[in-house]
């Protein structure tokens, strides 16, 4: 169901200026919906995305209302944070996003030195859900290696047991795939701390490059170059969660 909000108050939320340069802007006639001016700046009106076909702001049309999901394929070099010194994930965003209430955050990260599918969103539910341990929702990594491997490492990836460096209990189990001798895709079902490196430190490799192309059943496409991003639809979010955890698959 759609949230009905005054049309100040959710522009302001959605980084447009503060409500009273919102009036401002509607007096002016720069604020349209269905191609007409928009007559008060109080009008009630549904948050919806459908708002956004409808409506248009200073000749631009209106941004993804709350309950936005975007789909970023995050470049190296760029942190996933608000405070991080450096070029920072958000910055990939149009400006006014940065202003937003509620804010949009990623889901989960991907450490500085890795590519690859990032999802970001304003809804805090979804967002835990996502990450959530229990939902086990898998994770599938391109990772490429420094020495080749020895042929153990798919049954011990998959035993369950793997110990890493300074934590107390083993990683769940996960998948590999090998493609070359120093090439593989490793599907995880958690989200420790550099969990794919430190997984493959445990076996005596190291990764030289990462690069994620999979969150559940969403796949990073082809045509969405480093940098850029995409609104993701009802199907697409629920994609997320169709493909069953790796350990759960048999």
């Amino acid at each position: 169901m759609s949230v009905i909000v005054r049309l100040d108050r959710l522009l302001s939320n959605m980084g447009y200026g503060s409500r009273r340069e919102v009036q401002q802007m509607v007096r002016a006639g720069q604020i349209l919906l269905d191609g007409a001016p928009v007559k008060a700046a109080d009008m009630k009106i549904a948050a919806a995305q459908t708002l956004v076909e409808r409506m248009t702001v200073r000749g631009q049309r209106l941004d993804p209302p709350p309950g936005v999901v975007l789909m970023l394929h995050k470049p190296l070099g760029v942190t996933c944070s608000h405070k991080d010194a450096g070029p920072l994930v958000y910055s990939l965003l149009p400006p006014r996003w940065r202003s937003r209430e509620p804010a949009i955050s990623t889901v989960g990260r991907l450490d500085k030195d890795t590519s690859g599918l990032l999802l970001l969103t304003d809804d805090g539910d979804l967002l835990h859900r996502i990450i959530s341990p229990r939902r086990h929702v898998p994770k599938r990594y391109l990772a490429t290696l420094a020495r080749p491997l020895d042929g153990s490492e798919v049954a011990r990836f998959a035993s369950g047991t793997l110990m890493l460096e300074g934590d107390d209990k083993p990683v769940a189990p996960a998948v590999l795939e090998p493609l070359t001798p120093t090439t593989a895709f490793l599907t995880v079902t958690e989200g420790r701390y550099h969990q794919v490196r430190r997984m493959f430190a445990a076996v005596g490799n190291h990764v030289e490059a990462l690069h994620r192309d999979r969150v559940g059943g969403l796949a990073l496409p082809d045509d969405l170059a480093p940098g850029r991003y995409g609104l993701l639809g009802e199907a697409e979010v629920a994609a997320i969660f169709a493909v069953p955890a790796p350990a759960e698959s048999n």
